[in-house]
């Protein structure tokens, strides 16, 4: 799940002057951080117990992410929200889903993207990168070979055979903060060489508990949509569970997952049911993911739960652990009698793929790694006294110019996006998002400054 806001855990041609000054007090920031000194980190014991108090004010808040408090820098990772919400884990597995020429087999291709998407969690500890601004982006081109399988493989064969070719194909990822009340980012993925595009609204709703943080997909985020345009323009569905965040009275944070998500496909009429089990006997934590494969119709989309679906229009079955590895099923006996169990993704050796980014120097002011280079740098290098102080006159940046906006009537557009939060859940690109992409695509970094800038 990806969006921005105060509890993500579990990413000038006509006004010169913002990109003048967001630039100077950049420069001056570097300055400050060479002096200032250094202090000695907090254990995570520490951080912890300034977490929970920290939280223990919100107690029956409704929404946190709809609650603007600010951390201090210490409890931060050294990471723009942007980047840290990336749903490119494993590129690979993205620009593989429309590879089999069998609509069973695109769907497990999109299955095992959806379980590479957030490795993240897998291999990481949960985090609190910094809150994304009013139109601030990331950009990032990756390029990877493709899963090998052959085009006319059949479900059972696709997860991995000795054909195909090894030649690199290329995937871009593009978001922005697209709104700030509430907060909402919108993200577009797309690989040409395969013809594959996502997109997508990012938004949390979180509430703490007093024991954990419940963290479920925002109005206006209904999830990934994923087109195939060499596949007569398939589009799945993906939508986001509730997420977890546990472990803070004793000291170890962990993501967990206790919900049901659904994948589909109208074009195919082929959907997936997946239940998140979270506790196990005796109240252990399992991480155990179970589902099923089935033809449905999309004009009378009524069965929601694993055990709704009737034997006859089951295709496959899903069971596994969705931190460790992940089987399917094909037809419609039960999982565990069927006399095959096919692997579908194994993701322990797998970790993130390292992003790549345009250089430092060719990016925008308002692009995530230079416009909070001064803070990050500052974190490095232990100096949270100053990293706070510089995360905040970002903050006090961005009221300011909220509230001159507002004083003068005028809405905040998007830069790569039409609408802030339209078209409903499938954001559409502006001319410069689609140049934007497109220079990614070609190597090219260079793009003209903002003629606004929201902090």
């Amino acid at each position: 799940m990806s969006a921005e806001s105060s509890t993500s855990f579990a990413s000038a041609a006509s006004n010169p002057s913002a990109a003048i000054s967001a630039t100077d007090s950049k420069t001056a920031s570097s300055a400050v951080t060479a002096n200032a000194p250094a202090e000695k980190p907090a254990d995570e014991g520490s951080k912890l117990k300034t977490f929970l108090s920290v939280l223990r004010r919100f107690i029956g808040v409704a929404d946190l992410a709809a609650v603007r408090f600010s951390l201090p820098a210490q409890l931060l990772e050294p990471t723009p929200n942007l980047e840290y919400w990336h749903y490119l884990d494993r590129p690979e597995t993205f620009i593989s889903i429309g590879d089999s020429d069998e609509p069973l087999g695109r769907m497990l291709g999109t299955l095992r993207f959806w379980f590479t998407k957030d490795l993240k969690y897998v291999k990481g500890k949960p985090c609190k990168p910094y809150n994304s601004t009013l139109g601030e982006f990331f950009r990032v081109e990756d390029s990877s070979p493709p899963l090998k399988h052959a085009h006319n493989s059949a479900p059972s064969s696709s997860a991995a055979s000795a054909s195909g070719d090894d030649r690199m194909v290329k995937v871009s990822y593009l978001t922005e903060q697209t709104s700030h009340h509430p907060p909402v980012s919108a993200f577009y993925i797309d690989c040409p060489a395969k013809g594959i595009v996502a997109r997508g609204f990012d938004q949390l709703s979180a509430k703490f508990t007093g024991t954990s943080i419940r963290v479920v997909p925002g109005a206006h985020n209904l999830g990934i949509f994923i087109t195939l345009q060499n596949r007569d323009n398939e589009e799945y569905q993906l939508t986001h569970p509730a997420a977890y965040l546990g472990g803070i009275l004793r000291g170890a944070l962990s993501v967990s997952v206790a919900d049901t998500c659904y994948v589909t496909c109208a074009k195919t009429k082929i959907k997936v049911i997946l239940e998140y089990l979270e506790e196990g006997w005796l109240g252990r934590t399992q991480n155990k993911v179970v589902g099923v494969i089935f033809k449905y119709d999309p004009e009378n989309d009524t069965m929601t739960k694993v055990r709704d679906v009737p034997e006859k229009v089951v295709l496959g079955r899903i069971e596994g652990n969705w931190q460790d590895k992940v089987y399917y099923t094909l037809g419609g006996q039960a999982f565990n009698k069927s006399a095959e169990k096919i692997l579908l993704i194994d993701l322990n050796p797998l970790h993130q793929v390292p992003k790549a980014v345009p250089p430092m120097e060719q990016q925008l002011p308002n692009e995530s790694r230079k416009f909070w280079q001064g803070v990050t740098d500052a974190i490095l290098s232990k100096q949270y006294s100053l990293a706070t102080t510089l995360k905040q006159e970002i903050e006090e940046r961005q009221r300011t110019k909220a509230a001159e906006r507002k004083s003068q009537g005028k809405e905040w557009q998007p830069r790569f996006f039409t609408g802030a939060l339209t078209p409903v859940g499938k954001p559409d690109l502006t001319k410069d998002g689609e140049e934007a992409l497109k220079g990614l695509h070609e190597g090219r970094f260079e793009l003209a400054p903002n003629a606004e800038l929201g902090a």
